[in-house]
């Protein structure tokens, strides 16, 4: 019987969705699998250590974003996500990816400090999504997902935060946790 790909969705305010997209991947690296994981948000211009991790087990991982929405103009911002989606949208076509990883796509799709459905066009984001090879496994990530997302999804881990050193003990982002 051939293999039904699966949507994954990690989502909700606490920590651990891109580390679940990691563990997915882990597995899937180690069943033999092709893994493309493209990253929404992260700049290229900065290194992360699921990159340099990801890189050293031989998966093609893309940052496309040009880093949080108040680091830049929401043009720079706007460009970014269009030429993500266009990306994308060719590896969501790729008949030889097992699973492809859409870390931080939720995010991007609830922007709302500047318009991006001209860009990154949610109708056509589900619509690319559920057109996919048959086989193809597919794993969302980011805060706020989308309700039409979310009503697609085989699977949806809405992860909390119940307690966070950010919060709680004013500690910034450290090497190795967060990036």
């Amino acid at each position: 019987m051939a293999r039904q790909g699966m949507l994954l969705v990690y989502t909700g305010n606490g920590k651990g969705k891109t580390t679940a997209s990691l563990g997915v991947t882990l597995r899937a690296i180690g069943r033999g699998m092709k893994v493309k994981y493209f990253q929404f948000i992260k700049s290229p211009e900065r290194t992360y250590g699921e990159q340099i991790a990801l890189r050293k087990l031989g998966v093609e991982t893309v940052q496309l974003g040009v880093g949080f929405t108040w680091t830049k103009t929401p043009e720079e911002h706007r460009e970014a996500l269009r030429v993500a989606w266009r990306r994308v949208k060719e590896a969501l076509e790729d008949e030889s990816i097992d699973l492809l990883v859409l870390d931080e796509l939720n995010n991007a799709l609830a922007i709302t400090r500047f318009p991006v459905d001209d860009v990154l066009p949610l109708a056509e984001v589900l619509e690319a999504i559920q057109n996919r090879p048959k086989t193809m496994h597919l794993v969302v990530t980011g805060r706020s997902a989308h309700p039409s997302l979310i009503a697609l999804a085989d699977l949806v881990s809405t992860i909390d935060a119940t307690k966070h050193y950010y919060e709680e003990q004013d500690v910034k982002a450290m090497k190795g946790l967060e990036f």
